[in-house]
Formats: structure tokens, sequence, C-alpha cells
């Protein structure tokens, strides 16, 4: 509302009438109202906090400005009280202070940098100050990121909470496995992905029931695999047959899917016979194409192994060698003169070593395992590397993602761990037990490597003697050269 005579409204007055009343201001130019002591606004006005003069650095020796406790900001950053003092601060803040806060900043200081540990103390003290419940699971929940990984302040709480018993682990792997399941269930085209996300539901329903019938239940990975045959099936089936729904494959179609991977033969059988039979269950089709057909594969091991000059090779690569990664030479050590697998070396913990015998616990093998002279020196090599790392995981082969933690390496890292050689794991570990098996009761071995002996009957007969030819010395060459390196006589080793 405003006056008949008036222009301008009420608000719009007043804000001419302020407007007016300003001037520029004759130090920094804008306009405001001028002060009468100082003749300047009142921004230019008020009083600046003068900076301390720059000192001596009690640490560095340089002069400059203080950041605390009589440093440098470049010698503060790095200064290890600096995640303590940051703890205090948090705990002044908070009105109800967890009594657990003092040692995981011990725990955060141990295990990292000083301002990553800085980082993730602040981060939880976000957590603390958003009014939610601040109990040890809650937080943990919270902390968690909604990507692929849940975050480094996320996997340190685990690792305390679950250590000290005070929460649950989180469903993070779970969560990653439904994410790489369905991944490929939308690989799937969608003519024919309801029948697959079916299936899938249908291995996840059968695997709880083998755990609560105390059977042996589907792993993720297997899940996974036969997710991944069906999406290939599904495109090879609407890309180069032409055809959208399941009921109108037949045995012509699974034998060229079959054929375009021949060593993938048995495999994708199997996965395929479990999906058939699931579909005609559920009406989807009528008849099981892939019924009556055979793998037609050798019985025998039809796979690659090392002679002898790779094997020497390779044994001086790993004894010798001194660019190579203390974790390669443990793997490839292991492999090749005890047959030990990928899984075996990296779940293998300090505990399970005997310094004393110089023996070790491998995988499910019922007694330890005596080591020559040149494994326990590649063992030593790896356990420095673990000791300078500065880490609580009681794993032997320790990386920068699990040295924080208490788990063992991932899959994917041990499984590249020996792309410098030139040669996996795989082929390693069998030319060590098809040595043994060709020379050996297979049931003798079985017994030894904690094995089923249908495992190790496979490697009996070779298809072929060429790549076997130095395999039966492989030992004695081995434990022979090691010993005159070491100074030993080689008949006591």
């Amino acid at each position: 509302m405003r006056d008949k005579t008036a222009t301008l409204c009420r608000d719009c007055s007043r804000t001419a009438e302020r407007d007016a009343a300003k001037a520029p201001c004759p130090r920094c130019g804008r306009p405001g109202y001028l002060r009468e002591d100082t003749g300047w606004c009142g921004h230019c006005s008020r009083p600046r906090q003068t900076k301390q003069p720059p000192r001596t650095c009690r640490e560095c020796g340089r002069v400059r400005r203080h950041a605390g406790l009589g440093l440098c900001s470049a010698c503060w950053q790095r200064h290890p009280d600096r995640p303590f003092v940051r703890a205090e601060s948090l705990i002044a803040e908070l009105a109800e202070p967890p009594d657990w806060l003092r040692d995981f900043t011990a725990d955060l200081a141990a295990k990292y940098c000083v301002s990553r540990a800085c980082t993730m103390i602040t981060s939880l003290g976000r957590l603390f100050l958003d009014e939610q419940p601040n109990h040890p699971q809650a937080l943990l929940e919270r902390s968690r990121r909604s990507g692929r990984s849940m975050g480094s302040l996320a996997r340190a709480l685990e690792t305390f909470f679950t250590g000290h018993g005070m929460a649950m682990a989180t469903d993070q792997a779970e969560r990653l496995a439904a994410g790489r399941r369905q991944r490929r269930i939308d690989a799937v085209p969608e003519t024919l992905r309801p029948t697959v996300d079916a299936f899938a539901d249908f291995m996840m329903r059968s695997r709880e029931r083998a755990r609560r019938a105390g059977t042996r239940p589907r792993s993720d990975g297997t899940i996974e695999a036969a997710l991944a045959i069906m999406r290939d099936l599904a495109r090879f089936l609407a890309g180069e047959r032409g055809k959208q729904d399941w009921a109108l494959t037949d045995v012509h179609d699974v034998e060229a899917f079959l054929a375009g991977s021949p060593k993938a033969r048995n495999r994708r059988l199997v996965v395929l016979g479990q999906f058939f039979r699931f579909a005609r269950s559920r009406k989807i089709v009528l008849v099981d194409p892939s019924h009556g057909l055979t793998s037609r594969g050798p019985n025998g091991f039809t796979g690659a192994t090392l002679t002898l000059d790779q094997q020497r090779a390779l044994f001086r690569r790993w004894t010798t060698g001194p660019a190579v990664h203390p974790h390669e030479a443990l793997l490839g050590m292991l492999a090749l003169l005890h047959g030990a697998s990928s899984r075996e070396v990296k779940m293998l913990q300090t505990t399970d070593l005997d310094p004393h015998a110089r023996t070790t616990r491998l995988g499910d093998r019922p007694h330890p395992v005596p080591l020559d002279p040149a494994s326990w020196a590649v063992l030593e090599r790896c356990l420095a590397h673990r000791e300078a790392q500065r880490t609580d995981n009681p794993h032997v082969m320790v990386t920068r993602q699990t040295k924080s933690g208490r788990g063992p390496a991932s899959t994917a890292y041990v499984s590249h761990i020996l792309d410098a050689c030139g040669f996996p794991p795989r082929t390693i570990r069998c030319t060590r037990l098809i040595d043994l098996v060709n020379t050996m009761d297979p049931k003798l071995v079985a017994a030894a490597f904690g094995m089923d002996p249908e495992a190790t009957m496979i490697s009996r007969r070779p298809r072929r003697r060429g790549p076997f030819a130095g395999a039966v010395k492989t030992r004695h060459f081995m434990v022979t050269e090691a010993a005159e390196r070491q100074g030993h006589d080689p008949r006591n080793s």
C-alpha cells in the first residue's frame, strides 16, 4: 500500500532512503555508512587481527609462521600428535563423547598417515553431530558410501568395532555380489531377461536351503559364472540366431554355442542343463535342448606345464632377482616347490609359521610343510616387507588396501602377482602336482595336500610327454641348487 501522492511503496521508499544515506568509502571504494571517527565504512573501520610474526620452527629450523606447537605449517601437517589433538578437540565439542574414541584415534594413527587420520576423525565428527543415534552399529552404517566402495572410514570403523566386539560386520561383500549379479542380468537382451532373472532368484533360494540343510551351498563366484554363461547364450541366440524366446532354442543352437569355446564346453554344458531343467519346470520350454549332449573331453590332464629350463629361470628369478616383488617370489616359490595354490598363499598368516622348525601350515593340509632354505629366505623377505608397512593384519601377504584391516589380499591382486614372470599360478602349481602324481601314489599326494583323491587322478596320465620331460627332476634340481648356495651338503637337504 502507498499514498496517492507517493510514487514508491513503503518498502521501496525505505530502501531508497538507506541507499541515499550511503557514500563511497575512501578506502575500499564500496558504498556504505561512513563512521565519524574513521571516515571509512564499517568493514574497513573494524580492527583486524594481526598475524603473529614469523619464528623459527623447532622441527625444520626455518623461519616461518607457526601453525601449532611451535611448528610451521608443513611440519605441523606431518606431526604424529596431530590426530590426537584433533580427537581431543572433537571430544570437547561433544556433549557425551564415547569411551572408545581415543582408542580408535590411536588405531587410526598407527595404520594411516597423519593427514588421512585427521580427515577421517573430522568425518567421524560430522556423524556425531548429525542428530542421529551414535552407537557403534549406527555409526558404521551411516559411514558407508553408496558406491561400490564403502570408504576408508567405514572400513576402519568395521575393523575396529568387530575387533572389539562392539558391532556386527557389514554386508558389503553381499552387496557387491548382488551388484555383480545384477550387471550380468542387465546385459541379457530384454526379451530373454526375465527368465534369467528368475533363474538367478532360484539359485539364491537354493543356496539358502543348502545353508539351512548344512550341505555345500553355491558360492557367489559360482552363481556369477552361471549368470555370465546365460548372458553369453542369450546374446548368441538374439544376435546370431535371431531368436527372442527361450522356447525356440533347439539342440543345434546349443551345439553352436558350445562350439564357440571348446575349452569351456564342460562347464557351459553343466550350467545349460541346470537352466533348461529350471525353465522346463516353469513351463518356459517344452523340452530340454541340452539333454543328451556330452562334454566329449579327454579324461586326462590337458593343461600347460613348465619345462625344466623354464623352471630354472623362474627359480633364479625369485631367489636372486633384486627387483622382484616379495609377494611374487613367495607365491611363485611355494607353487613351484610345494604345490601351493593362490588361496593357500593369500590365506597364510604369521601364526601358521614355525621359525624354529622352519615349517608352515598351508590350507587344509594335515601336516606342517617343511620349507627348504630358498623358500624360507623368500618368506623372510615377505615378512620384512610386511613389517615395513606397520600393519596389524595377521596375513603374511599384506597389500596397501589390506594393511589397515585384517582381511586377506583380494583374489584379483593374487591372480595378477605373477604377470611379470609370464606364467599363471595354475600352470606353475600343475607342474609340481604332475611331477608328484606321476612318481608317487596319487592317493598319498591327495592326502598330503588335503585334496580329494579324484582331484589328483586326472593328472595321472598326461596327454603328451614333451612338456613333462623335466618335471620329474624339478625337486632334485631345486633343492640341490639351494643347498649349494647356502653352503650345505645337498645330501642332507
